[in-house]
């Protein structure tokens, strides 16, 4: 497990020049920030781009990370978080131009029509209940679900305690289940209105 005060010194080096530092810092975060950036915005050349900003903007902003405000991981993924807002923001405001990714919901061709489109509706339900998350909720239920990552790995990744990321897990989890239980809901009140 990487301790908080290592990453904390690489960020120290980074603001003294040290390459190398940045290279460390990169290593060990490259992967959740990239998890995240493809995660917003479900396109790979997207992610790859935010990862690059996101560890450009450590660099040149190294000076200014303030350990009281939250650890090292949190810092790079809020910056990840902001800046693939950012990319969805100016992409939806250009809409004429083509994704460079397959379609986001991919249907099972062997299902009939009408079983493609409840898991269609099922897989936006998701997503949307997870982008309603909080940032490190979501973080943790996403590193452990879509990068497969056990609990002590993702502790180990986010210089978190492994009860601090069972808890995130959990809640996450608990909230998504209340989330898509409503969803249900208003889908069937939706249904039963229109019959």
């Amino acid at each position: 497990m990487v301790e908080p005060a290592p990453e904390r010194r690489m960020v120290e080096r980074m603001a003294a020049g040290d390459g190398d530092a940045l290279r460390e810092l990169y290593d060990v975060h490259a992967r959740a920030v990239y998890s995240l950036a493809v995660r917003i915005l479900r396109s790979q050349s997207d992610a790859e781009d935010v990862v690059q900003e996101v560890f450009a903007q450590a660099w040149r902003n190294a000076a200014r990370y303030d350990a009281t405000r939250g650890t090292v991981a949190g810092w790079l993924l809020m910056q990840a978080k902001s800046r693939s807002i950012d990319r969805l923001r100016a992409r939806r405001a250009r809409p004429d131009q083509a994704d460079d990714e397959a379609p986001r919901d991919v249907a099972d061709s062997s299902a009939g029509p009408e079983i493609q489109i409840v898991r269609a509706d099922q897989a936006s339900r998701v997503r949307q209940a997870l982008d309603e998350l909080p940032i490190l909720q979501r973080t943790a239920l996403e590193l452990a679900y879509y990068e497969g990552l056990t609990h002590v790995e993702i502790a180990d990744h986010l210089e978190q305690p492994l009860g601090t990321i069972k808890t995130r897990i959990r809640q996450g989890l608990l909230k998504l289940r209340e989330a898509l239980s409503a969803s249900e809901l208003i889908g069937t009140k939706r249904v039963e209105t229109s019959e």
